[in-house]
This record gives C-alpha cells, sequence and structure tokens, in this order.
C-alpha cells in the first residue's frame, strides 16, 4: 500500500474526525485525532476509543470524508476531515459508507 499523498510514512496517517449529535454525546467530543490509513480503520479507530455505545451508533451513520460520502477503502492522511453523520444530523439507516 502507498502512503496518501502528503503523508511521509505510515505513521502519518490521521485523520481529524468530526462527530455529530448521538455519536458526539457517546464519545464525549465533537472533534478528535484519529489513526489510519483508510476510512474504515479511522471509523474502527474511534470505535475502539469510544466503545461499544458508539460502535452501535456508528452503525446506522453515513461517513463523509473531506465533505463527501465516503468508502470504507478510501485512504486518508492528516489533512483529512472524516465525518461521522447520525440519521438525525444527515445520515440514514442502512449501510454506512458508500459503495464503490
Amino acid at each position: 500500500m502507498v502512503p496518501p499523498a502528503g503523508a511521509d510514512s505510515y505513521a502519518a496517517w490521521v485523520a481529524t474526525l468530526r462527530l455529530f449529535a448521538s455519536v458526539r454525546v457517546a464519545a464525549g467530543t465533537g472533534r478528535a485525532t484519529i489513526d489510519g490509513a483508510t476510512v474504515d480503520e479511522v471509523v474502527a479507530n474511534a470505535c475502539a476509543r469510544y466503545g461499544e455505545e458508539f460502535a452501535a451508533l456508528v452503525q446506522g451513520c453515513r461517513v463523509w470524508r473531506n465533505g463527501e460520502p465516503a468508502c470504507g477503502a478510501d485512504a486518508v492522511a492528516d489533512i483529512d476531515e472524516v465525518a461521522i453523520l447520525p440519521p438525525v444530523s444527515g445520515g440514514a439507516e442502512g449501510p454506512r459508507l458508500a459503495s464503490n
């Protein structure tokens, strides 16, 4: 796997995570820096950090990267923002990631 543009190494793969509504409450924050080389890794690491309640809520959310619907395999770098949107703030029930 090749590091995303702007990343010098695997260690540089960190994204800003933005959280809204119920996932924000479950996490106790609206913004965090989370390690991960892909959107899926960022979301998985956030679930590990914030626990079972957060992880359960994420299942019904939409995930965006830099203002666009995200696919799980989308690469992230330290300049990227990953947003988790519950249904009340623009998400929807069903798959949380856009398909390729």
